[in-house]
């Protein structure tokens, strides 16, 4: 009796200190760090190069520079991992921290996180973690939300869970399974794509390489590119896009290789629905028995005015993972690579210092990133392609692409085991001497006669098929055949183009063409906005005049999905809705421009950072995509596409040449002359020169200080 007495006493006061228990599995017994060894030194256009001597210490000063010209953003995501967004952004803030809930970041990081990491990169994580509390508490007044610094290495692991997540289409299959669409996160627009494009010497005309690195992120938000450059005396000499929170560059170049990332479209996410007991409140049967669901109760406050109001939401874990009761009483479950592995991080870091192609891959060969075609090329003049992502050993007798029966283990995989590298589909030094990728099929990635084989790979994996090609990859090609070898100044040409291929279409929207092909005599209410359509030559450049119809109508398009009246996100949509879109486009010229059909695109788009309005170009599926939202008096306003470009050239001695351009400039802060410094540039299609040489950073400094 006493024995159990005393295990009783154990388990309570474990029970009581768990909180603790977690918070304490992140501290390591690292030393704290010397600012006075780290430099920061800024450039003409205030990017920051960072100096430490070791890693750890590199990452202290990405911490504090990312702190200095974005603290506000880089909070967001802490602040979802930590449920209290929806405290600082209202109902926009709540959605993403239910998100962050369903996706068990909390669950996979705090049980894995000692586990998941070298001790290396343990120290990697600590350096940016004491940078970025260390900024949060000499800035109080910057602070969100009280109480949420300091933060440990888990909030920052859980808020790459999070994107990634995110990343990898989950935000879709939850949203069709709430019928009223409302948990699509803004940051579910992250999957509307990318580019990247590389040409090896025996396509070029001077026996150089050429990879252009061209994310398409939100411009603005938690998910917008900031540009940096890391380096240290352990190795790390890195430039490139990186993300709110992230304690590497994410894409970008170091002196021996480069690469771009593009989002891709394999089978990323499940959904069962579960067959539940016809008395017997939340069981589900599975394997013939009936099985309680555990409750998971989600407890944020979201923003009211001056309030701060707590609202409660019940949600479920079953074997196969969280579930949710739909609005029509359905219990769905769903299951995703994205949160099974967290050590993506590290992975990025030994993908920043790799020094070929062994290491590069060998850094791929991690597994870390659920998601994510890589696009590469190096100075040894090798050009790479890999459709990556975390694989299950999924049943072959289930169609994984639809509903699958939640009542059976034949359909739950393991989540210990994913398909290696060398089973995914990648492609190395093709003869025809260039490889890209836009977000369509990875059986279109190189010249057709070298195209990887569609029969060849696992189904289950659910790789795009070989007609599901993008217009931006359609456009690619049109353009490259025009250069039987291709100049630098031809493959800029091709990365800033803004024309539609002769085929209308995008990978979502099948029959996008049919607005082309309308005849006014059937349609007399638009027959001189058909008209209109009939002159444009497909180009969306700034001072295109037939453009601006077609951009109206894929934004009503885009509208029309979003609230959930198309039933999948890739197919044909009813022509009605096409003739509803271009009407839509009269109404809104008629009010807006006084009926004038034909205005420069420039009119109608703008690019907007403070006081600056600015005309831009550009439309969804073109190479320089842009995607707009509604701005004022009848305008649109950039939201996501071209943000952050990198252009890499390696020369024949194997020497780097780097020129990059962000949408608007290097700090997020209005009061910093370099909050839209390079909005010009970034509308001409002009790129700055970049290095990596420390000596010559030093040399055209603008400022050199340490962080404290």
């Amino acid at each position: 009796m006493k024995s159990l007495l005393t295990l009783s006493c154990i388990t309570i006061s474990l029970l009581f200190c768990l909180p603790h228990f977690i918070q304490a599995q992140y501290l390591n017994d690292f030393p704290k760090i010397n600012p006075d060894n780290i430099s920061i030194v800024r450039d003409t256009w205030g990017v920051p190069h960072i100096y430490g001597k070791t890693d750890q210490e590199a990452a202290y000063g990405l911490a504090w520079a990312q702190a200095e010209d974005n603290f506000p953003i880089v909070q967001e995501s802490l602040l979802a991992v930590q449920g209290k967004l929806g405290q600082v952004k209202g109902k926009s803030g709540v959605i993403m921290d239910i998100f962050a809930f369903l996706a068990e970041v909390d669950d996979v990081v705090d049980v894995h996180y000692q586990s998941a990491f070298s001790e290396q990169f343990k120290k990697v994580l600590n350096g940016y973690v004491q940078g970025i509390n260390r900024y949060a508490k000499l800035h109080p007044e910057e602070v969100l939300v009280k109480g949420s610094f300091p933060i440990n290495e888990g909030h920052i692991i859980k808020g790459y869970v999070l994107a990634l997540t995110l990343m990898t289409n989950v935000p879709y299959d939850l949203g069709r399974i709430f019928k009223d669409k409302t948990l699509i996160p803004e940051g579910g627009a992250l999957a509307r794509g990318s580019n990247g494009f590389a040409v090896s010497p025996n396509r070029s005309d001077n026996g150089h390489s050429f990879l252009a690195i061209n994310s398409h992120q939100p411009l603005k938000g938690a998910y917008a590119w900031s540009e940096a450059h890391v380096n240290s005396e352990e190795g790390w000499n890195t430039l490139g896009g990186v993300l709110p929170g992230g304690v590497t560059i994410f894409l970008g170049s170091n002196p021996n290789l480069a690469w771009a990332h593009t989002v891709n479209y394999p089978d990323l996410c499940d959904v069962y629905q579960l067959k539940m007991h016809p008395k017997k409140k939340n069981h589900y049967s599975f394997d013939g028995e009936w099985i309680a669901l555990e409750p998971k109760i989600c407890k944020i406050k979201v923003k009211l005015g001056a309030l701060r109001i707590p609202i409660r939401r019940k949600f479920y874990k079953s074997k196969y993972g969280i579930t949710i009761k739909n609005k029509k009483g359905n219990y769905f479950a769903v299951r995703f690579p994205a949160n099974k592995k967290i050590h993506a991080a590290e992975q990025w870091y030994h993908m920043n210092k790799a020094k070929n192609l062994t290491e590069f891959k060998a850094a791929q060969a991690l597994q870390g990133i659920a998601g994510l075609n890589t696009v590469y090329a190096d100075k040894e003049h090798n050009i790479y392609m890999l459709a990556n992502g975390l694989f299950p050993k999924r049943n072959p007798n289930y169609n994984w692409k639809m509903v699958l029966p939640g009542d059976t283990s034949a359909t739950l995989w393991e989540d210990t085991y994913f398909y290696p590298m060398d089973s995914l589909l990648q492609i190395e030094n093709p003869k025809a001497g260039f490889l890209y990728n836009a977000n369509g099929t990875p059986f279109d990635c190189t010249a057709p006669e070298e195209n990887p084989n569609y029969d060849l790979y696992n189904p289950t994996i659910g790789y795009l098929n070989p007609e599901e090609k993008t217009t931006r990859s359609l456009r690619f090609q049109e353009l490259l055949a025009k250069y039987p070898k291709v100049s630098y100044e031809d493959f800029k040409t091709i990365k800033f183009d803004q024309k539609f291929p002769k085929k209308l279409f995008t990978r979502t929207l099948s029959n996008l063409e049919y607005m082309m092909n309308l005849d006014p005599e059937m349609h007399p209410k638009i027959a001189d906005v058909i008209e209109v359509l009939n002159k444009w030559d497909q180009n969306c450049d700034v001072h295109s005049k037939q453009a601006a119809i077609m951009s109206i109508a894929i934004q009503y398009i885009l509208d029309y999905q979003k609230k959930g009246q198309q039933a999948e996100i890739s197919g044909a949509l009813p022509e009605e809705v096409y003739i509803e879109a271009l009407l839509e486009a009269k109404k809104h010229l008629k009010k807006h421009f006084a009926g004038n059909l034909e205005i420069e695109l420039g009119d109608l788009q703008k690019h907007v950072r403070g006081d600056k309005v600015l005309p831009i170009g550009g439309m969804p599926e073109v190479i320089a995509q842009m995607y707009t939202t509604k701005y004022k008096k009848g305008r649109y306003e950039s939201l996501l596409g071209d943000s952050y470009v990198q252009l890499v050239q390696f020369d024949t001695e194997g020497q780097i040449s780097i020129e990059s351009i962000h949408c608007y400039g290097a700090s997020n802060r209005p009061e910093s002359p370099h909050f839209s410094d390079q909005m010009e540039m970034f509308l001409k299609n002009e790129l700055k020169p970049m290095t990596l040489d420390k000596e010559t950073i030093f040399k055209e400094a603008k400022e050199v200080y340490s962080p404290k």
